[in-house]
C-alpha cells in the first residue's frame, strides 16, 4: 500500500457543537433552543434534517442557504472530511478519521474500516498492484473484527477477478464506486456524525402511521393529507344493511326486468328522480344458512344452506347482489364452501358426505371427490387453483391433497391420526393449518414438513387465516376468538370478546384495509366488529333475528360484509345509508 500524507486530525467528538459555525453568535444560541408547545424537538436538530431533506429533494440553493443563515450544517465535519478523503483515495486518512471519532462501537468501527480497506483493495486491482491488494488483505483486512464470512468473500471476488480479467475500471467507475463505499459508510456511522437517510420523511411517515394506527375505524386506501390530524368516522366501516338509493335503469332492471328501462326513461325525460329502497337482505335459502364467502375478487359471493344447496350470488357495481346460480346436487346439507384463488371454481362440501366441485361461469358441476364413505369436514385450495385439500371427521381418512381431476397426490391418514374439525392453506401457500381433536392448532409447512401445535383450553369451532398469511383466529366455545401469529413468535393470543357462542359452530373473519378488523357471527343474533388492536367489540350489529353462523368480508369492497342466519337470510352490511346516496 502507498504511503500517504497522514493529515493530523483532532476530531471533536460527536457533540452538537461541531454541527454548528461557532463564529455565527445564532448559532450558538440554537444549541438549547427547544421548539413545539412542548418543547421537545431540539432547534439545531430539526433545522439539520431539514437542510438534508432540501439537499435530498434537489434543492441545493436553499439548503445552502438555510446553512449559511442559521450557522448549521447539515454535514458534521467528521463527515466532510470523511467524505473528502475517500472520494479522493486519501485511504489512510480516513482511517485515521475513523479511528478518531469517539464513541463508536468496535464493531461499528471495524466494519467502516473494512469498507474504506475494500474500496482501497478493489482500485489496487484495478491498476495491476496485485501484491498490495493481498498485503491489505492479509494485514489490514483480516485482523479486522468483522464477520469472517465478509472476508472470505473479499477474497472469493479479488480471484474471481483476476481470473476472469475484470479487474481493470475505468476512472468513472471508480469513482462510482468510492461514491457507494462512502454512501455505505453513511447509512453505517451512527447521528449526530450522519443523519440517516431522509430523515425528516421518516418521521413524518412514522407520525402519519401513527395516526392511522390509532384510528379505530381506517378502512381504505385514501391518501391521508399533512395539513390536518387524521381521524375516520363510523361510516367507514359496515353498519346497515338497508340504505337508500337513487337507483340507474340498469340497476332498476335487475328488480323489475325490460319494463324497468321504460318507466325510467321515461322520468329521465320528465327530469323526476327515482329512488328505491334497496333492501340488503337475501331470501333465496329456504332453510338455515350456514356459510357465507365472498370470492377474492369481491365479484361474488357464495352460500351454502341447511336447504341442500349453495348459491352463487354476482356483486353488481353498485352493490346489488344477483343469484347467478343455484347449485342443487347434494343430499345432504351444504356446511362449507371455498373459492378457487382464481375465482373460477367453487367446491361445495356436503354435511357427512362428498365433496363437489363446480365451474363458476355455467354453474355445473365439474368433479365429485371422495365417495359416499368419505366424511368431508372441511376443504381449502393451494394458490395455483389446480391442488386442494379436504379434511374428514373420521380418523380414519384424514387430510387428502387432490387435483381438479381427482387425482390423489398425498393424504396424511392412520390410526394415529386425529378427527380433523377445520383447515386452512396460507394465501402463500406456504402452511397447512389445520384443527385437530377439537382443541389442537397444527401448523404444517408443506415445504419443510416442519410442524408446530397449539394448544388452546377449550373447543375451537373454527378457524381462518388473514389474506397476508401472517395471522389466524379461531373461535372458541368460551365465548373468546384467539388471534395467533402463523410464525409461531407469540407465546400468548391476542383475544376478542363480548359475542355470545356456547353449543353451535360459529365462525369470524378478517377484513377491512390491511385486514384491520375481526368481524364474527354470534348466538345472539347480532353480528360483532373488533378492531384488531382492541378486544372490546368496536360495533355490534342487529337486524337478525336467530343465531348468526358466519360472516364474510369483501376484500375488495372494503366496507361490505356478509352474514349468514338460522333466520334464513344473509344480510349485507354497509356504511352508513347518509354517505352512501348514488345519483343517476
Amino acid at each position: 500500500m502507498e504511503e500517504m500524507g497522514i493529515l493530523k486530525y483532532e476530531t471533536g467528538g460527536s457533540s452538537p457543537e461541531h454541527h454548528v459555525n461557532q463564529g455565527n453568535p445564532k448559532s450558538m444560541e440554537n444549541l438549547t433552543e427547544m421548539l413545539g408547545p412542548k418543547p421537545l424537538i431540539k432547534k439545531h436538530e430539526f433545522v439539520r434534517i431539514i437542510i438534508q431533506c432540501l439537499d435530498s429533494l434537489g434543492y441545493k440553493k436553499s439548503a445552502s442557504c438555510l446553512e449559511s443563515e442559521s450557522g448549521i450544517s447539515y454535514k458534521s465535519p467528521e463527515a466532510k472530511l470523511l467524505e473528502m478523503q475517500v472520494l479522493n483515495a486519501n485511504w489512510e486518512d480516513s482511517i485515521d478519521i475513523l479511528n478518531g471519532i469517539e464513541d463508536l462501537t468496535d464493531e461499528t468501527r471495524a466494519s467502516a474500516l473494512f469498507l474504506v480497506l475494500q474500496q482501497c483493495l478493489l482500485e489496487c486491482l484495478s491498476r495491476g498492484d496485485d501484491s498490495s491488494a493481498l498485503a491489505i488483505l492479509r494485514k489490514r483486512v483480516s485482523p479486522l473484527n468483522v464477520d469472517r464470512e465478509k472476508v472470505h468473500n473479499l477474497a472469493v471476488s479479488m480471484l474471481s477477478l483476476k481470473e476472469m480479467g475484470l479487474g481493470k475500471m475505468d476512472d468513472c467507475s471508480i469513482r462510482e464506486l468510492r461514491k457507494k463505499s462512502f454512501v455505505e459508510l453513511e447509512n453505517l456511522l451512527p447521528p449526530p456524525i450522519m443523519l440517516p437517510e431522509r430523515r425528516l420523511e421518516h418521521l413524518v411517515e412514522t407520525a402519519v402511521t401513527a395516526q392511522m394506527d390509532s384510528c379505530v375505524y381506517h378502512n381504505s386506501f385514501r391518501e391521508i393529507s399533512l395539513y390536518e390530524d387524521h381521524y375516520c368516522g363510523r361510516d367507514q366501516i359496515p353498519t346497515e344493511t338497508v340504505q337508500l338509493q337513487l337507483l340507474n335503469a340498469e340497476a332498476l332492471s335487475y328488480y323489475f326486468g325490460i319494463f324497468a328501462l321504460v318507466v325510467v326513461s321515461y322520468l329521465n325525460k320528465s327530469r323526476i328522480k327515482l329512488s328505491v329502497t334497496n333492501m340488503k337482505i337475501l331470501t333465496e335459502h329456504k332453510n338455515e344458512v350456514w356459510f357465507v364467502q365472498f370470492s377474492h375478487n369481491g365479484e361474488y359471493l357464495a352460500s351454502s344452506s341447511r336447504d341442500c344447496a349453495a348459491i352463487i350470488w354476482k356483486v353488481s357495481e353498485n352493490a346489488v347482489l344477483i343469484l347467478r346460480h343455484r347449485l342443487q346436487s347434494h343430499q345432504n346439507p351444504v356446511s362449507f364452501v371455498a373459492w378457487s384463488p382464481d375465482d373460477t371454481m367453487l367446491l361445495t362440501c356436503g354435511n357427512g358426505e362428498v365433496l363437489k366441485l363446480w365451474d363458476v361461469e355455467t354453474g355445473t358441476c365439474k368433479h365429485t371427490f371422495g365417495d359416499d364413505g368419505f366424511i368431508v369436514s372441511s376443504c381449502a385450495w393451494f394458490p395455483d387453483s389446480k391442488r386442494i385439500v379436504c379434511g374428514s371427521s373420521d380418523p380414519e381418512k384424514g387430510i387428502y391433497m387432490w387435483d381438479c381431476d381427482g387425482k390423489e397426490i398425498k393424504a396424511w391418514r392412520g390410526m394415529r391420526m386425529p378427527k380433523v374439525l377445520d383447515l386452512a392453506v396460507t394465501p402463500d401457500g406456504e402452511n397447512l393449518i389445520s384443527i385437530f381433536s377439537e382443541k389442537e392448532i397444527r401448523i404444517l409447512n408443506v415445504g419443510t414438513n416442519a410442524e408446530r401445535v397449539i394448544s388452546e383450553d377449550y373447543s375451537i369451532t373454527s378457524l381462518s387465516v388473514s389474506r397476508d398469511s401472517k395471522f389466524l383466529i379461531v373461535n372458541l366455545n368460551s365465548e373468546e376468538i384467539h388471534m395467533w401469529d402463523v410464525a409461531g413468535k407469540w407465546k400468548k393470543p391476542l383475544k376478542y370478546t363480548g359475542h355470545k357462542q356456547n353449543k353451535y359452530v360459529i365462525r369470524s373473519c378478517f377484513g377491512g384495509f390491511n385486514c384491520t378488523f375481526i368481524a364474527s357471527g354470534s348466538e345472539n343474533s347480532q353480528v360483532y366488529i373488533w378492531n384488531r388492536r382492541n378486544s372490546v367489540p368496536l360495533e355490534v350489529l342487529s337486524g337478525h333475528l336467530m343465531t348468526v353462523n358466519c360472516v364474510s368480508w369483501n376484500p375488495r369492497r372494503h366496507q361490505m360484509l356478509a352474514s349468514a342466519s338460522d333466520d334464513h337470510t344473509i344480510r349485507i352490511w354497509g356504511p352508513s345509508q347518509a354517505s352512501n346516496t348514488v345519483t343517476t
